[in-house]
């Protein structure tokens, strides 16, 4: 109950019945369970597009200015005039920008959300990925530091430690160290998150390593690409596109990521092993 009190708008308890599956015959279990909360939040951005986002509804400010940023709306905060929670519903987001952005997603489809939303099909799609910027050439790892981010990730999930159920996002620097982190119930949202904090607190994405605790899918990557990061380490696998759009954009890409071991599938000159 304690750890729940540190997230009362992330995590809810609701009624369950537990059964065994042993064949016994013993009543179920009344229990009360842990889940994390998943709401629709609607970033409306005037003039724009309005983008709704099936997320865990924290830390709304920086998954608001860390989504536009990653789909290409706005390039720098500096671009937002106007960023407010709406008066009538706290999940909707008001943004007005600086300056017109011209439309860059087709109508009522995120740009590079493609794997969960059946854009894939898309004629567009490789037009998108086109477009990608490739990252600079300025981040160097030891091999040894994946594994403290790992850790430090691993450390930081007090969401998923008190109910499951949700994704990891950190941005990190070429020394280990973690300069933002976020949890949601979508991997996407997640890294959203994690790149809003950073741009809300002044600090630069760009040249650095994102860490996820997802599977690396194409629009992980396109999001990575659009911020600049340079290294992706994922606890879990890549899809065969993501790979693809890592080697084109010129990012570092290790999946896999453990204790002891990861995978480099791309760009491996950014890992410095032990042995030089």
């Amino acid at each position: 109950m304690g750890e729940q009190n540190k997230h009362p708008e992330a995590v809810r308890y609701v009624r369950a019945d537990r059964i065994s599956t042993k064949g016994a015959s013993n009543q179920p279990q009344e229990e009360s369970v842990c889940v994390v909360e998943e709401a629709p939040v609607t970033i409306d951005v005037e003039g724009i597009e309005n983008y709704t986002i099936l997320c865990t509804p924290t830390d709304k400010r920086a998954l608001a200015v860390g989504f536009l940023y990653t789909e290409g709306v706005i390039e720098r905060t500096a671009d937002i005039e106007v960023l407010k929670e709406c008066d009538d519903d706290p999940n909707t987001l008001r943004v007005r920008l600086t300056h017109e952005v011209p439309r860059i997603a087709d109508p009522g489809r995120n740009l590079m959300i493609v794997s969960s939303c059946g854009a894939c099909g898309s004629e567009s799609l490789m037009q998108r990925i086109e477009a990608l910027p490739g990252a600079g050439d300025t981040l160097k790892i030891d091999a040894g530091l994946l594994r403290v981010v790992y850790s430090d990730l691993r450390r930081r999930q007090e969401l998923f430690k008190v109910c499951g159920g949700t994704h990891a996002a950190a941005v990190f620097d070429e020394k280990g160290k973690v300069l933002s982190f976020a949890e949601d119930t979508g991997r996407h949202s997640a890294l959203d998150k994690a790149f809003g904090k950073c741009l809300l607190d002044g600090i630069q994405v760009a040249g650095r390593g994102a860490a996820l605790t997802s599977r690396l899918s194409l629009e992980m990557v396109g999001k990575c690409a659009r911020a600049g990061i340079e290294l992706i380490a994922a606890v879990s696998a890549p899809t065969s596109m993501a790979i693809e759009v890592a080697r084109k954009t010129n990012i570092t890409l290790c999946a896999f990521v453990r204790e002891t071991r990861a995978t480099v599938f791309t760009h491996p000159s950014r890992v410095i092993s032990a042995d030089g």
